[in-house]
């Protein structure tokens, strides 16, 4: 199961996390960059989520921290609710 460790601002900042993870070897996936498109140069908060699997949730949070672009999501805020149900495996 995924969870997500960030909820990005914009494309650039999940891009940026998105290869801090990698990097560290941690799978990930970026959730909702396909909906940008639609919403041209509107800011839409909350759409772009970096995932990465429950296992690997703690070391990326780490990652994610010591890139200082803010507040990953924390413990309590990641309730795996993924539009209703559970993010589909990856």
């Amino acid at each position: 199961m995924m969870r997500v460790v960030y909820e990005a601002a914009g494309i650039i900042d999940a891009h940026l996390v998105r290869h801090a993870l990698e990097a560290a070897d941690i799978p990930v996936f970026v959730k909702g960059e396909a909906l940008l498109g639609g919403m041209g140069e509107l800011p839409m908060f909350g759409l772009v989520q970096v995932c990465v699997p429950e296992a690997a949730w703690t070391q990326a949070r780490d990652v994610v921290e010591a890139l200082g672009l803010g507040n990953p999501v924390a413990l309590e805020d990641d309730q795996g609710d993924w539009l209703g149900g559970t993010a589909p495996a990856v």
